[in-house]
This record gives C-alpha cells, sequence and structure tokens, in this order.
C-alpha cells in the first residue's frame, strides 16, 4: 500500500468520508468532523500508520489535507 493509500485510508476513517470527497484541497473549516476530536484522532492515526508523531502546534496548525502531505513529506514520509 502506498502512502498516498494509506493517508487517504486514514482521513477516511477519521473523519467519515467517502473516497470521492477526498482532495488536497479540502479544508478543515469544511469538515465538522475536523473538530478538536477529530485533530486528536488525526494524530493518533498519523502515528499509527506513518510512526511520526505530530506536535500540538502541528497537529492545531493543519487547516488542509495539503498541510498534511506538505508536513509529511518534510518529515521525511513519501505521499505520492
Amino acid at each position: 500500500m502506498t502512502g498516498s493509500e494509506k493517508l487517504n485510508d486514514l482521513l477516511m476513517e477519521v473523519f467519515l468520508l467517502d473516497e470521492s470527497e477526498l482532495s488536497n484541497e479540502l479544508r478543515r473549516a469544511d469538515l465538522d468532523t475536523w473538530d478538536s476530536l477529530g485533530v486528536v484522532s488525526l494524530a493518533v492515526g498519523v502515528e499509527e500508520v506513518f510512526g511520526y508523531h505530530m506536535t500540538r502546534d502541528e497537529a492545531t496548525r493543519l487547516a488542509s489535507v495539503g498541510d498534511l502531505v506538505a508536513l509529511l513529506r518534510a518529515r521525511g514520509i513519501e505521499i505520492e
């Protein structure tokens, strides 16, 4: 499974999305499920799936899926 596929699966699970809803432009403000609990669930999921522990600041500053992809890439995690 590629990094992108893993990330998509994680996002669909955490934010209760269909695959058709996923894009790098998807913003936190557009999702009711990307609330404070969603931030924590996403951070835990990223650690479980990719082995990267996001700081609180990193997790709370994410405003879009694109921000998450950029963060993971900057930490050396390959997302195609």
